[in-house]
């Protein structure tokens, strides 16, 4: 039972948390500098695309045009002064536990004489792991300029997809100066 809850608990947290993993600049870059942006073409291909991968880059670029209009920045479709790469990964990953000898269903009787106990990883859970990185391209100079990543845990209900992106976006964003 200790167990559930514990998983129940690192569900509810891990599914909300938006953790910034990394952000990179150039010396001399200023967002204010910059007036204008669109985005580079975003194509994928893979597992990681899933049933709602279209619906949730359209999330995730309402997202980012959201946060660069709070930037002082808009959206052209004639010669931007940025351009904005999207990169997304997705991976399943293995939760784990440590056995434990006071936990009557981890003992395991090896032997006919010999009682022995060793402790191990037994899998408890699945879950999926996303990140999301941004580069920031000043159009001109075909040079990156800003990048930053964001990851999270990808949540089981499609329902908390969309904040969870805006979430992302937001703290990745407050790093963007």
């Amino acid at each position: 039972m200790r167990y559930i809850i514990v998983l129940f608990i690192i569900s509810l947290t891990g599914c909300g948390s938006v953790k910034i993993s990394d952000v990179n600049k150039v010396d001399d870059f200023s967002i204010s500098q910059y007036k204008t942006f669109n985005f580079f073409e975003i194509g994928a291909e893979g597992d990681a695309i899933g049933p709602n991968y279209r619906e949730n880059v359209e999330y995730l670029k309402k997202a980012i045009v959201k946060e660069m209009g709070l930037k002082g920045l808009s959206v052209s479709n004639d010669e931007p002064e940025l351009l904005v790469n999207i990169g997304i990964v997705v991976s399943e990953e293995v939760q784990t536990r440590e056995t434990s000898f006071s936990n009557p269903a981890d003992r395991q009787y090896m032997g006919t004489r010999n009682y022995s106990w060793q402790s191990s990883e037994v899998a408890v859970g699945k879950y999926r792991q996303g990140s999301i990185t941004v580069d920031l391209v000043d159009r001109k100079a075909n040079k990156m300029v800003w990048q930053g990543t964001a990851e999270s845990v990808i949540p089981n209900k499609e329902k908390n997809v969309p904040p969870l992106i805006e979430n992302g976006m937001k703290k990745l964003f407050e790093k963007l100066e």
